[in-house]
């Protein structure tokens, strides 16, 4: 049996392959990943059976984006009890594979928890994988209703921040369907707009070094229909001082308990630009990717990647999954230095609103922070512009 969770909007030109499916072939279950590193060459799945095959493929962002990270941490905590390998271990391996990402760890602690507390309750071997498996797929289907709220909630703040309609929405990375177990969280948004008729233009950021912008989210943008144009990171500022930007749309992988946002490399000049230019700036990622336990932005672990990401240009459809050195152009002399951050980090002063599934942010506080996560927690969530 394969979960499968609808991850392209009705009535899409072409719907977008699933991300992430649970099988159980006769051999025994697997995780299947839709390899992200082959888009947009090639849909090829990437079969996981066991933990290090599923680190790996988070570490090489065959698997990738906040919440799919979270939901694959769990499914791997229920591929290792299934197939009868030491769950703590495993826990403990994924919950490592990308340090920024909040979801990652929180997908993992809670289906070993439910593990756990199946053994305390005398569970046998059988069963208490049943239990994490059951908890990874309860996981997926609420990343999927999140979706839907965080596109309702940000769809009306939009419409209120800019009710003339005819929307020109940049973003950047990819924040859609391949990365949630639904529509996604910031492109979720904006395929609301789309089939409202509202999105005039998208502005897809491309996303050195690796190219998010321009392989996936184009894929999903064209996919779904929408009227889209690409650029190289350093035109957005061309496109500010025209006039050419209605608001900033982006995801997150990790929100401070100040409201500081940690989003792919490249997400605070375009907060910068937002506030120059008068231009709503706006964070969509759902509650999960709150930390209360990271103070600030200065206390968020970003990510440092390999330097061959920035100095070799990689060709995203080589065979095996994810990419490694040698398997690019080089682009600058042998031996040079990279700094390569995966993530950056914009303070909360610079965002108009954290958009969650729960609500909505505005003006982006601590305070404001604390008491959506314990309306959150309290299931009254509501929104508080």
């Amino acid at each position: 049996m394969a979960d499968q969770h609808p991850v392209s909007p009705e009535g899409s030109a072409s719907p977008v392959a699933f991300a992430l499916r649970w099988e159980e072939p006769p051999e025994g279950p697997v995780l299947v990943l839709l390899d992200q590193t082959r888009l947009p060459a090639e849909e090829v799945d990437l079969v996981c059976a066991d933990v290090p095959a599923l680190v790996e493929a988070i570490r090489s962002l065959a698997v990738r984006g906040a919440p799919l990270l979270g939901i694959a941490g769990a499914y791997g905590i229920a591929l290792a009890a299934s197939r009868g390998f030491d769950v703590a271990e495993a826990a403990e391996s994924l919950a490592h594979a990308r340090p920024t990402a909040v979801n990652l760890g929180y997908g993992v602690r809670r289906a070993a928890a439910a593990y756990r507390e199946a053994v305390r309750g005398g569970a046998d071997d059988e069963r208490a994988a049943a239990a994490a498996l059951a908890e990874a797929r309860a996981l997926h289907r609420e990343d999927a209703e999140a979706s839907e709220r965080m596109a309702e909630h940000g769809q009306a703040l939009l419409y209120e921040l800019l009710p003339a309609g005819g929307l020109r929405i940049l973003t950047h990375c990819n924040s859609g369907s391949l990365v949630s177990g639904g529509e996604g969280t910031a492109l979720g948004v904006v395929k609301a707009v789309h089939r409202s008729g509202q999105l005039r233009r998208l502005w897809v950021d491309e996303t050195r070094p690796l190219l998010q912008g321009a392989r996936l989210t184009a894929y999903e943008a064209a996919r779904a229909g929408m009227a889209y144009t690409l650029l190289s990171d350093n035109a957005a500022g061309s496109l500010f001082s025209a006039g050419e930007v209605d608001a900033v749309v982006i995801g997150a992988d990790r929100i401070a308990a100040d409201g500081s946002v940690a989003n792919k490399v490249g997400s605070y000049p375009l907060a910068v630009l937002a506030r120059y230019h008068h231009v709503p700036f706006v964070v969509v990622a759902p509650t999960t990717t709150i930390d209360l336990e990271t103070p600030d932005g200065a206390a968020i672990e970003v990510e440092q990647r390999p330097g061959y990401e920035v100095t070799d240009i990689t060709i995203p459809h080589v065979p095996g999954a994810g990419s490694g050195a040698g398997t690019g152009v080089p682009v600058a002399p042998l031996g040079t230095q990279a700094h390569n951050p995966a993530f950056d980090v914009t303070p909360p002063e610079l965002m108009t609103a954290i958009v969650t599934e729960d609500g909505i942010v505005s003006p982006v506080t601590g305070d404001g922070i604390a008491e959506l996560c314990a309306r959150s927690r309290s299931g009254n969530g509501m929104m508080s512009i």
